[in-house]
Formats: structure tokens, C-alpha cells, sequence
């Protein structure tokens, strides 16, 4: 195996791993502040259709992200409407709301199937993308994938490293001692829902400009579930997010070079690595209930209702 083929494993690798890192920090934050939003596969396949028809309508790709994360943002804003302010159950509402979205998309986005889309490109850096070895690893990137970066890095130093992020671990320990003291509880799960809502949209809008630029239906094939995950694996920390979605990222990657190179393995057996990992790494991950239980948020998933 060439050093060539080698690198470009490993930059396929970032880009097919970046939509997960969009969607599984998103979902991360929201499950930070004690909500569990199942919808995320939803909201991705919303982004992705939102920003494809943005990008081909004239619109351009930046306008076509922002649409991808307004899109992810109403869906959150749904779900939210549903479980923090009519207090409905949040397994159920987020399934539903999977469910609602990517029936939604298939139907909106039946005009658009086939048609080319434009693509993301690229970053050309000045004398660090000339570089040999390093410049394709490292500096070849779109700017997604450095902002993708940049997020994790955000979002670890805020949940570890502000006032606001140790309010919203709190609210997702204990949401009814957060708010005898004084803490806007409703309000900070409202922000966490839409904040993970719009990154769900921002993973979905790369893979329809970015991974594959066009338009199909169920084109997050499963991507959302595993975000889903991914913040287990990660348990909940930010910078595990990253490395779990390079590994998801790299089987899916993986099983697409084994098919071009003609392995004789079944095509079916390949393609479901990646759902075989994610399996297998919550298995690996469950076999440490200890472990669960000092990271995950104590309150993930119950409904606040506040004393009168």
C-alpha cells in the first residue's frame, strides 16, 4: 500500500467523520443539560435537504449551511415545544420526530433527486498545502473540518472551563436543585436543545455539499443514530466525540475502499461494519455500568416540572 493511498485513507477518513462530530457534539450539549433528543437522524436529513436546495437555487454554499442549520434549529424548536413546554416523553417525541423528518425530506425533496450539486471546496492554505506529506494530511481540508475542530474545542472549554458550562452540567445532574438556586433551568435546556438541533442541521448540510454533494433520499443512512452513540462512547466529553468519529468514520471509509479493491467479502457484510462497530463499541462501553454512572448526567432524559 502506497504512502499516496494511505493518506487519502486518511483524509477521506476526516471528511466522512465529520458530519458525526457536527451531530454527535450537538447532541452532546443537549444531553449535558439533561435532555435526550432522539431526533438527531431527523434533523440531519432536514439540514441536508435545506442546504442542497439553498446551494443549487442560487443561493451559494454558505447561504446553503445557514439554511441547513435554520433547518436543524425548527426541528429542535419542535421537539422542544413538545417535551419542555407540554412535557411529553422525550424517547417517544424524538422517534417521532426521525420519523416526521425524514418523511418530510423524502416528500420536499423529491424535485431535487439526481440533480448535481456544488461541493465544498477545499482550503488552500499558502506554503502549508505545498508541503509534502504534511500539506494533503493536514492542510487540504475544507472549512468545515477546521471549524468542526475549532467547535470541539469551544465546546470542551466551555462545559469544563465557564460558569455557563458548570450551570448546565448542573442542570443535567439535578435540574431541581440548579433551579432552587436560582438557575434558569427551562431556559438552559431550551438553549442546549437548539444549539444541538442546529449543529444536527450543519452535519446534514455537509454531507449534501460536502461528503456527497446531491440530493437523496435517506442520505444520513443512519448517521444520526450513530451521533447517537457517539456521545455514549465519548461518555459525554467532547474531545472523545472527535476521536469516536474518526473511528466510525474510517470503517465507513474502510468498507468503501474494500469494495473497490474487490475483497471477496460480500458487499452486504461490508457495508454494515459500521453499524457493527457502533454496536459493538456500546457493548465494550455498557460492560462498565461504573463508568456510566459517574459520566452520564443523572437527570438525562426526565421531565423538569418546577415546584409552585
Amino acid at each position: 500500500m502506497s504512502l499516496d493511498y494511505c493518506i487519502a485513507l486518511c483524509t477521506a477518513t476526516v471528511v466522512a467523520a465529520t458530519p458525526l462530530v457536527f451531530a454527535g457534539l450537538g447532541e452532546l450539549v443537549a444531553e449535558r443539560a439533561g435532555v435526550l433528543n432522539l431526533g438527531v437522524e431527523g434533523m440531519m436529513l432536514s439540514g441536508a435537504l435545506a442546504a442542497f436546495v439553498a446551494s443549487v437555487t442560487g443561493g451559494g454554499l454558505l447561504l446553503g449551511f445557514l439554511a441547513g442549520a435554520l433547518a436543524g434549529l425548527v426541528m429542535s424548536l419542535l421537539f422542544g415545544l413538545l417535551t419542555l413546554r407540554l412535557g411529553t416523553n422525550q424517547v417517544a417525541t424524538g422517534l417521532a420526530l426521525t420519523l416526521f423528518g425524514g418523511g418530510l425530506s423524502a416528500c420536499l425533496g423529491r424535485g431535487y433527486a439526481g440533480l448535481p450539486g456544488k461541493a465544498l471546496p477545499p482550503l488552500q492554505l499558502p506554503l502549508l498545502s505545498d508541503l509534502p506529506v504534511l500539506g494533503p494530511l493536514l492542510f487540504r481540508y475544507d472549512a468545515a473540518v477546521y471549524g468542526s475542530l475549532l467547535l470541539v474545542a469551544g465546546v470542551s472549554w466551555v462545559l469544563f472551563r465557564t460558569r455557563l458550562g458548570l450551570v448546565l452540567r448542573a442542570v443535567g445532574e439535578s435540574p431541581q436543585v440548579a433551579d432552587a438556586l436560582g438557575h434558569p433551568v427551562t431556559a438552559l435546556r431550551w438553549g442546549a436543545v437548539a444549539f444541538g438541533g442546529m449543529l444536527a442541521g450543519l452535519g446534514g448540510a455537509y454531507l449534501s455539499t460536502a461528503v456527497t454533494p446531491m440530493w437523496a433520499e435517506g442520505i444520513s443512512a443512519g448517521r444520526g443514530w450513530i451521533a447517537l452513540a457517539l456521545v455514549v462512547f465519548a461518555i459525554w466529553k467532547p474531545w472523545r466525540v472527535l476521536f469516536g468519529a474518526w473511528l466510525f468514520g474510517g470503517m465507513t471509509v474502510l468498507q468503501l475502499h474494500a469494495q473497490a479493491l474487490g475483497i471477496a467479502v460480500p458487499g452486504e457484510f461490508l457495508s454494515m461494519l459500521p453499524y457493527l462497530a457502533t454496536i459493538l463499541v456500546l457493548v465494550l462501553i455498557c460492560r462498565n455500568p461504573r463508568l456510566l454512572r459517574l459520566n452520564q448526567p443523572a437527570a438525562l432524559g426526565r421531565v423538569f416540572q418546577r415546584e409552585r
